[in-house]
């Protein structure tokens, strides 16, 4: 595999692993300005990759119906697995603030792990892509949308390490247990990438698979956590830097 695919794998993992190391900085919560702005930052990245790295790539191989219909079963199959596993979101603010018991921090472990699934063979699908040579793929796209779903998975990792600690664990093994929930992602998009010559006869239909499930977790949980509370324009600011930095990544290299 080359430079391109290996850092692919890597960096949404590293999003996780830097997160959860915010155990060893921070006392309590991420500082709200900051939390808006990387989740604004890496909306707008994910969004405008979903757009130029899925479903453009997926319209041009084989046209508008697969990519409508593979962008539909991927916010398809994301609803179903909100419906099985709790919302991140959701659990986090009950946590908020609070003694969390081992019981609702396992539950936000598997939460989080399971979410981070369909991320992982998202990645898996566009590297397949870039590894078959595909025209439309290409190496700065297929980053930039390994660079948003990294930036997500920063608070993601902090959300579940620092509760940890919180309950009385100590900062090492919090940190592990962050980390952890990322594995995942890279575990997910290799297997992807190696049952490629089975999975590359239907890209189109998995590239949109892949924007709509990419596109859910931006409209579930990005968006709406960018924009709660006060200093909601921070949020909107970062959304647009992010998409117009995808965008001149994407056309540029």
């Amino acid at each position: 595999m080359n430079s391109g695919v290996w850092m692919g794998l890597i960096l949404p993992l590293a999003g996780t692993v830097l997160g959860s190391a915010a155990v060893f900085v921070l006392r309590g919560a991420i500082p709200e300005k900051t939390e808006k702005a990387m989740l604004g930052f890496a909306a707008g990245v994910m969004t405008a990759a979903s757009i130029f790295s899925l479903i453009l790539p997926a319209m041009e191989q084989s046209g508008w119906l697969p990519a409508a219909a593979g962008f539909l079963l991927g916010i398809g199959f994301l609803l179903l697995l909100d419906e099985l596993v709790p919302h991140v979101h959701v659990i986090s603010q009950e946590a908020e603030g609070l003694p969390v018991p081992w019981k609702r921090t396992t539950k936000l472990f598997f939460a989080i792990t399971l979410h981070n699934l369909p991320e992982g063979m998202a990645v898996g699908v566009v590297l397949a892509g870039l590894l078959d040579g595909s025209t439309v793929m290409s190496t700065s796209a297929a980053l930039a949308l390994c660079l948003g779903i990294a930036l997500q998975n920063v608070p993601e990792g902090a959300v579940l390490s620092m509760p940890l600690h919180a309950e009385g664990m100590p900062k090492t093994r919090a940190f592990g247990f962050g980390a952890l929930s990322g594995v995942i992602e890279p575990v997910g998009a290799g297997l992807t990438i190696l049952c490629r010559q089975w999975i590359l006869p239907f890209l189109p239909w998995l590239l949109a698979f892949a924007a709509g499930a990419m596109l859910y977790v931006v409209v579930e949980e990005l968006v709406p956590q960018s924009q709660n509370g006060k200093h909601s324009n921070i949020g909107t600011v970062a959304f647009a830097l992010g998409f117009a930095a995808m965008m001149v990544l994407d056309s540029a290299l």
